[in-house]
């Protein structure tokens, strides 16, 4: 806090000095010339200020200073020399102003400031050429050329910076948007899963008589269960929050670093909570061979499978879980089970809502997922290609 008031001090005082500099040879002239002199260091040190100041804005500090200068074309009855002396520095700062109000100003306000701002550079040779004893009119002519360039210059470099700016916009909101799709979609997963299994658990415990040890383990998966959800939406909200920032204020936490040896404990709570026969083959080599993003990949794909094969399949005993290296280039994650969802209702036969954000996903990586029934039961799986680059 104490470097950002030093700075505004420090540059307080460089415009100071620089505004006493501009003036000094109008203050050595006599006060007749102060009624040029201000408006062009005016216009010169009102280019290189930041705006908006307080409740003052480009637009409207540029809309003055540019109606000012046409007032004085007309108005002014000083020493034409004084005029001729002072006005290349005040079109040097309404060019500057013209291009800075064409990248910086938005709404309504822009073609009325950019109007006016563009028109005085060109009615400023008027204040010299009127008043000279003899007017020069191919004088006119080529001061009018130049500000003519001038004036293009600096609104064709305006427009170019804008272009940047509203780029970086959308790059910003875009970037944004998708890292609010990544973590609704990771909710989703998250979520579902966990509740789900919590309540097949409660279902099953309406029809089963539970002795006092399986109650209480009951309890405890379904406390952990449920202990996992709102840690997940937690941690989501708060990475909303942190993708809320504006730029300049730091970068968003980066997204839970799920990754493949996170597996073995995912199937170990599937197989505590259904009792169902679940195998997990996978290759240990693949954790420091893929990188983080194709490791949370294949997380989602094992954890979409087997929040799936709770949601849809029915009289499953047996769920495979594979994540192997296929080719040189290539690995596959799998989920594969028994169970018969042809006893089923129709709607629930189609894998989960899940499998469209997934594949997704998949795609993001440069994979391909593919899910559908087999000989018996359902099968899910995704191909990726593994990342030249090491795992980071």
């Amino acid at each position: 806090m104490q470097g950002m008031v030093a700075s505004t001090q420090l540059r307080r005082l460089t415009y100071g000095a620089a505004l006493v500099i501009m003036l000094s040879p109008a203050l050595l002239a006599g006060p007749g010339d102060l009624v040029v002199a201000i408006p062009a260091v005016a216009a010169l040190t009102a280019a290189i200020l930041p705006w908006p100041i307080g409740r003052v804005s480009l637009a409207m500090v540029a809309g003055f200073l540019a109606t000012l200068s046409i007032i004085l074309d007309f108005a002014y009855f000083g020493r034409p020399h004084a005029a001729l002396l002072w006005l290349p520095v005040e079109v040097l700062g309404l060019t500057i102003l013209l291009g800075r109000v064409v990248r910086e100003v938005r709404g309504r306000l822009l073609l009325l400031a950019a109007g006016v701002t563009g028109i005085a550079p060109f009615a400023a040779p008027l204040r010299f050429t009127l008043r000279a004893p003899s007017p020069d009119w191919e004088l006119l002519v080529a001061a009018v050329f130049m500000v003519t360039f001038a004036v293009g210059l600096a609104a064709g470099v305006g427009l170019y910076l804008r272009s940047l700016d509203n780029q970086r916009r959308r790059a910003v909101t875009e970037a944004r948007r998708d890292q609010r799709l990544e973590l609704a979609r990771d909710l989703h997963d998250f979520v579902a899963h966990e509740m789900t299994g919590i309540l097949l658990e409660v279902q099953a415990a309406r029809v089963r008589e539970y002795d006092p040890v399986e109650n209480r383990a009951l309890l405890a998966r379904l406390e952990d269960a449920g202990q996992r959800a709102l840690d997940s939406m937690d941690e989501t909200l708060r990475l909303m929050r942190g993708s809320d920032r504006h730029p300049g204020e730091g970068e968003a936490e980066p997204l839970r670093p799920h990754g493949l040896s996170e597996l073995p404990g995912l199937a170990r709570r599937f197989r505590e909570s259904t009792a169902t026969h679940t195998l997990l083959h996978m290759e240990e080599d693949l954790v420091d061979l893929l990188s983080r993003q194709v490791q949370r990949a294949i997380f989602h794909v094992v954890l979409e499978g087997l929040t799936n094969v709770r949601r849809h399949a029915g009289k499953v005993t047996e769920v495979s879980v594979t994540v192997r290296r296929i080719a040189d280039d290539q690995v596959e994650a799998a989920v594969t089970d028994n169970g018969n969802r042809n006893s089923l209702p129709k709607d629930d036969r189609r894998g989960g809502a899940g499998l469209i954000g997934l594949n997704e996903r998949i795609a993001a990586v440069g994979g391909t997922l593919t899910a559908g029934p087999q000989e018996r039961g359902w099968r899910i799986s995704a191909h990726i290609p593994i990342p030249e680059e090491p795992a980071l």
